[in-house]
């Protein structure tokens, strides 16, 4: 476990990362190895199972921190893919204040939540089981994704609940939630996502945002965004494989 991610989002550190949507650990082991603070491990779209974000962490080790998107805001992937090692979780469409209270205690041992407890490869398949429980609960990132229009309309009691660590703005699932699928610089969307900053930012909770390059990023970044996620795997092996068949021709 990257010890200290947690530690240096809570203290407001620039953090950048990129998603990694491929069944491949060689593929994230070089997406740390090239430098990035953080992964995206995206287990909500595309064809990630237990068994390959297991080979990720495995692949990654401590190069990178990885942060996990499960399926769905639910308890069971939550402690899966937790006890699978992985630094954190990212909560899709939470909606409510409710939502992430019941995200947060899913991620948090007794008493600070209810998380159950095995043996995993987290604990050192039983071997640092002690070491890891007595840690968790300071260590594991929660981040909630604010993708829906009625996460905008809530967000200020969602900032208020305690054990939140960032709250991550999906641009794309919140245009289509408000019939404006894609439109993404739609001044309807800008003024949600203005507003989705200004509350979090006012409250002191981390945000972050994803786009598809670094120019998508950057104006975030001077926002005061500081959980950054620029491209994906998908897209780097894509756009590099085009520049260099042009080239060639």
């Amino acid at each position: 476990m990257q010890n200290e991610f947690r530690a240096r989002l809570r203290g407001g550190e620039k953090l950048l990362g990129t998603i990694v949507t491929l069944s491949s650990p060689a593929a994230a082991e070089i997406l740390a190895d090239a430098g990035f603070d953080w992964l995206f491990v995206d287990g909500e779209h595309g064809p990630l199972e237990t068994g390959d974000i297991m080979g990720i962490l495995q692949a990654v080790g401590d190069e990178a921190a990885c942060i996990v998107r499960v399926p769905a805001a639910d308890e069971t992937p939550i402690k899966r893919v937790l006890d699978l090692g992985a630094d954190g979780i990212i909560a899709p469409l939470v909606n409510t204040a409710e939502q992430a209270e019941y995200v947060v205690r899913s991620a948090r041992y007794s008493p600070a939540g209810s998380r159950g407890v095995g043996l995993g490869r987290a604990h050192g398949y039983g071997m640092r089981f002690k070491e890891y429980i007595d840690s968790a609960n300071e260590l594991v990132t929660v981040v909630v994704q604010a993708e829906h229009a009625q996460a905008v309309e809530n967000i200020e009691s969602i900032v208020k609940v305690e054990g939140i660590d960032a709250v991550l703005i999906g641009p794309y699932d919140l245009s289509a939630s408000m019939g404006k699928m894609g439109q993404v610089d739609d001044p309807a969307v800008i003024e949600a996502i203005d507003h989705v900053t200004d509350t979090c930012l006012a409250a002191g909770i981390p945000l972050g945002y994803f786009g598809v390059n670094a120019e998508a990023v950057r104006p975030f970044a001077d926002r005061g965004y500081t959980l950054l996620v620029a491209g994906t795997d998908t897209l780097f092996l894509g756009s590099a494989a085009e520049a260099t068949l042009s080239a060639l021709r």
